[in-house]
């Protein structure tokens, strides 16, 4: 695997990296906007609008895994360009078929399935590909970056503007879409290198082989473990506390759409200041401090969510929550790339977004099930004593020492610290 890394800097390939990373983030964005109005504009079947999340969520469950294997067999960089202009394709279509009022609900959601079928195997190789265009002790940074542009767009810009060109054309954030695709094609097309992971046997192994060693190569790492666990455990309360907060803002707190609208820009708001500063804070306060308070955060907005009435304490809970996040993101990514094997480093990644997105479906059954049966503060609760017990059981798992091991350098044969392992 290329690491072209040269000084300890992030150069013009992270720059192009950064910057397609970026416009796919506000096209995806503006689609992920325009999609529903367009269901809620061709049917008012609460089945058929809520399909949406099925389509938006399937992808993650079937092709995460598979997704790994094939990042790890063949040129990640290459890989990424070709699902760019497939992407472009197919939403091509689709706006076009918009302009010539020929496209449909099922059209639209066969359209989305293939964009969110990319999407997965394309953010694993983008994951990979990482540690290739940046220096080890600039990883944290870059990892800032990304997450702050993917902030920036798709939680803070796409949407007002994927609402706005949808009402001028319901087309338009589609093709938006499409162009920030072909620019992210080309510009991941300009790095320069070869990005495979590092040459194996020659034997070709089957699909499941690959991911059983890469899932058993995760199962023993203790810290790598212990994260991929947390996030997917910490996704199903998370997923349940989000699936109810506009009943929860309309109902206790008060708020109208705006206000419950405002909630989720204090969390973007925090996810963004989190992003910029988050290099700095996490080289000040040790990466193992970051993790452990930002379990204590995770157990606050619970709890505030559960006890509060006040709009001001809940959002500076979700503000808290979005630091938190985009830090969380940045330590786990960047202790995922230091210690992975770089043959392994699809598999791994794949490992651990298809666990996340677990918790994300079965967070989104949960939080409606809990809340219809025992009051809207249910979930909420339940979220709190989850993360209390999850802070009692992993707290020594972040301790100095083992954290310190899996930043020191890898050894000379590419294998993670023994104080990593189980």
């Amino acid at each position: 695997m290329t690491t072209g890394t040269t000084g300890d800097r992030l150069d013009g390939r992270f720059a192009r990296l950064w910057t397609a990373s970026t416009m796919s983030a506000l096209g995806s964005g503006m689609a992920t906007v325009a999609a529903p109005l367009y269901v809620a504009s061709q049917t008012d079947d609460p089945l058929t609008v809520s399909a949406g999340a099925a389509v938006a969520w399937l992808p993650w469950l079937l092709f995460a895994l598979p997704g790994g294997v094939l990042v790890d067999r063949v040129d990640r960089r290459r890989l990424m360009v070709v699902i760019d202009w497939l992407r472009v394709a197919v939403l091509a279509v689709l706006a076009a078929a918009m302009l010539t009022d020929r496209a449909g609900v099922a059209l639209l959601y066969a359209v989305l399935f293939v964009v969110n079928t990319g999407e997965v195997v394309f953010r694993s190789a983008a994951q990979a590909i990482v540690p290739a265009v940046v220096p080890r002790s600039r990883l944290e940074r870059a990892n800032g970056w990304l997450g702050g542009g993917t902030q920036i767009m798709q939680n803070m810009v796409a949407g007002p503007l994927g609402g706005f060109l949808f009402v001028a054309a319901a087309a338009i954030p589609f093709a938006v879409n499409a162009g920030t695709y072909a620019l992210s094609a080309v510009l991941v097309g300009l790095l320069a290198g070869s990005y495979r992971g590092a040459p194996g046997t020659g034997e070709r192994r089957s699909a499941r082989a690959e991911v059983a060693e890469g899932f058993r190569w995760l199962l023993s790492q203790r810290l790598l473990r212990t994260m991929a666990l947390l996030i997917g455990l910490l996704n199903v309360t998370l997923t349940a506390a989000l699936a109810v907060l506009v009943l929860l803002a309309t109902d206790r707190l008060g708020l109208g759409s705006v206000g419950y609208g405002a909630l989720f820009t204090c969390m973007a708001v925090g996810g963004l200041l989190g992003s910029a500063v988050g290099d700095r804070l996490v080289a000040t306060i040790t990466a193992t401090w970051t993790v452990r308070v930002g379990l204590l955060i995770e157990a606050g907005l619970h709890l505030a969510l559960a006890a509060s009435r006040s709009a001001v304490v809940v959002g500076l809970a979700l503000f808290a929550f979005g630091v938190h996040g985009a830090l969380w993101n940045m330590v786990a990514n960047s202790l995922r790339q230091r210690l992975t094997p770089p043959a392994l480093m699809g598999r791994v990644g794949s490992t651990t977004l298809f666990i996340a997105a677990g918790g994300n479906c079965v967070g989104a059954l949960l939080g409606g099930l809990v809340a219809d049966r025992y009051g809207i503060t249910a979930p909420y609760w339940v979220g709190f004593v989850v993360a209390v017990a999850v802070i009692a059981a992993t707290w020594r798992v972040f301790d100095r020492a083992t954290v310190a091991a899996a930043y020191a350098d890898p050894a000379p044969d590419g294998r993670e610290s023994p104080a990593t392992v189980a």
